[in-house]
């Protein structure tokens, strides 16, 4: 989603209560029919082929309803007045962000339920889609299982346990009634100054093409209208990752919504070629990119790009979901609003991220379609599109949350599926005189910022959009998982190595970035710079000249370490492994392998970025698909 978005939102003061439950039953009433006991009524009909209720039920909807189905509005700006749904016919909603609104699916369930209560009272019924940011794992509910962002599931290379991540992620976000992930990115990150970097499985298009589709089926399932599947989104279309550093368009951010220039060759072999291996698998939705391409005649912007939406992605590729618009992206097209949208809905974009003045926004592509700046025939294939997956959701006949499988959530199986993850994503960089496993019974001094700190080991989109140093879910840090796999060994912890060594065996620094997310994260933009903090490398120096001793990283992108490395005998990249801090216990002590790989160049220094396997003058500190193997 998009780099603009609050950071922080209010809890809804609305709360339905008995009003919805009444409502809701009314609707479930009228949804749920006897097919064929309305024959005049076929998109009710249950048993008739979905494009069939599609066109039966588009014949009926005003240029009204057809709009409201094409705009996305974020719930602060609709919670004071939902009957601003039913009166408009919103298509749907989103909280934004991973914010945590709630603290319970019940709680979820009821707010969302709510709203839908509003759009099946509607004059078609129609439910709405709830959209969210459950990029790994659902970060907006408390207690729910965070995976290891993307780019540690591309070091673990394995697809099909990414595949499993993705389907658990579907079951904990779809039983608090959200029926639709922003996920996954497939994105192809080319410089790792960029915020998102740990949002990509890596710098190669392989590994992106590699993940796309079994992630893709993770999130929808065989059954999208089961109660453990959510519409997945391969975003972000096309070309974010290789955006040129300084050439954003806006002036906080210097490498998010920037402009990636290239040949079209080019687009389609890096950028291109991940989306293709989403739409073979299915995708549901498609989210098109902030940033802007230039393939030789000055840059466009994805949103307003035909070329690439209409002809590439829905003609070539045979994209049969809906485009939707990230966060106010429609907006940056042109400073006309009337021109922005215009152009924005004739490149291709289905559905659009309004996210708040969503009155202006219907009122302005009405009167397009009005004045023929934009075809009834452009708005019928949107509307067609985005009913489409409503219809293989299953909302027409179960628009109400089903929490049945809300007792799963955060559940020990699940949690098991991340620590794994997390335990093989662990890449091993350096291993002196076989430093590591560590002995089970070892005498361990643990150090730094990202020890017992699962706010950074969880990183952003966790529980807000930039996340936070101090968590809100549940998990187990670093140290916790230490002591977990390693109940013998004596470890005594100091944060800045401050208390005495005294006599222990080795030492174990985990060093740490703060969490971020786009735009902030941009290395230059503000606080991160992908540099080793202060405390950290003071603690790597106290702790590596007095024992043998083993770095370990939790970051979401390579950070610059060569000059903290002349005392350092091992060294490990965790990347951010998620909730289960365990799984980087596992390989350290022995209970599990080393074997991830790097999926991004680890640079020496940050300004040899942008550097990627391939490049004429490679010289890294270490290479793409490096990484040293334990038994």
């Amino acid at each position: 989603m998009g780099a603009h978005l609050p950071a922080v939102f209010r809890r809804p003061a609305v709360l339905w209560t008995a009003l919805a439950a009444a409502l809701a039953a009314a609707v479930i009433t009228v949804l749920v029919v006897v097919p064929g006991a309305d024959d005049d009524v076929s998109y009710l009909d249950l048993d008739a082929p979905v494009a069939g209720r599609v066109a039966d039920l588009l014949d009926r909807m005003t240029i009204e309803e057809k709009v409201g189905q094409m705009t996305q509005v974020a719930v602060p700006a609709i919670e004071a007045t939902p009957s601003d749904i039913t009166e408009l016919g919103i298509g749907s909603l989103l909280n934004g962000g991973a914010e945590a609104m709630h603290d319970t699916p019940e709680a979820w369930a009821e707010m969302i339920d709510g709203f839908q209560s509003a759009a099946t009272a509607s004059r078609l019924k129609i439910p709405m889609v709830y959209g969210i940011d459950a990029v790994h794992g659902n970060g907006a509910l408390p207690g729910a299982v965070i995976f290891p962002h993307n780019i540690g599931l591309g070091a673990a290379h394995d697809p099909d346990l990414a595949a499993q991540a993705a389907a658990i992620t579907a079951a904990e976000t779809r039983a608090t009634g959200v029926h639709w992930t922003f996920a996954p990115c497939v994105c192809v990150a080319r410089d790792s100054r960029w915020g998102r970097t740990y949002e990509s499985f890596g710098e190669d298009p392989g590994l992106a093409v590699e993940y796309a589709g079994p992630v893709v089926q993770g999130y929808q399932g065989e059954d999208l209208a089961a109660n453990t599947s959510v519409l997945a989104t391969a975003k972000h279309y096309v070309g974010d990752g290789g955006t040129a550093f300084g050439s954003s368009t806006t002036d906080d951010y210097l490498l998010d919504q920037g402009v990636t220039t290239l040949t079209e060759e080019e687009l389609r072999s890096i950028h291109l070629a991940p989306f293709k291996a989403a739409v073979d698998a299915g995708v549901g939705s498609v989210m098109a990119s902030f940033s802007s391409n230039d393939l030789g005649g000055g840059p466009l912007k994805s949103h307003a790009d035909s070329y690439l939406i209409n002809d590439v992605l829905k003609g070539e590729l045979g994209f049969d979901g809906f485009v939707v618009s990230d966060w106010q992206g429609v907006d940056q097209v042109s400073e006309d609003y009337a021109e922005a949208v215009r152009t924005s809905i004739n490149a291709g974009v289905d559905m659009v991220m309004v996210p708040f003045e969503y009155r202006r926004f219907i009122d302005t592509l009405v009167a397009e379609v009005d004045s023929g700046g934009v075809s009834e025939e452009r708005i019928d294939d949107a509307v067609s599109r985005i009913l489409t997956q409503k219809f293989a959701l299953g909302l027409f006949e179960q628009p109400f949350a089903d929490t049945t499988g809300a007792a799963d959530i955060g559940s020990p199986e699940h949690r098991q599926v991340a620590r794994e993850a997390a335990a093989a994503s662990q890449t091993l960089l350096r291993n002196e005189n076989d430093l590591l496993p560590l002995a089970a019974d070892a005498s361990v001094y643990v150090a730094g910022s990202g020890a017992d700190s699962l706010g950074r080991q969880l990183g952003g989109w966790t529980a807000s959009w930039q996340g936070g140093v101090e968590a809100v879910t549940e998990g187990t840090s670093i140290l916790a998982g230490m002591r977990e796999v390693a109940p013998n060994a004596a470890i005594t912890f100091s944060e800045n190595a401050s208390e005495p060594i005294g006599g222990a065996d080795v030492g174990v620094v985990v060093v740490a970035e703060d969490p971020y997310a786009e735009g902030v994260g941009d290395a230059g933009a503000g606080a991160h710079d992908m540099a080793v903090s202060e405390a950290d490398a003071a603690a790597i120096d106290t702790v590596c000249a007095a024992v043998d001793c083993v770095v370990i990283v939790v970051s979401g992108r390579p950070i610059e370490l060569t000059s903290h490395l002349a005392e350092v005998d091992a060294l490990v990249a965790a990347w951010l492994p998620g909730s289960e801090g365990a799984g980087v216990a596992d390989p350290l002590f022995g209970a599990a392998p080393y074997g991830g790989r790097l999926p991004v160049t680890w640079p020496r220094a940050t300004d040899q970025e942008p550097m990627n396997v391939g490049d004429p003058a490679y010289d890294p500190l270490y290479p793409f698909g490096f990484g040293l193997e334990t038994a």
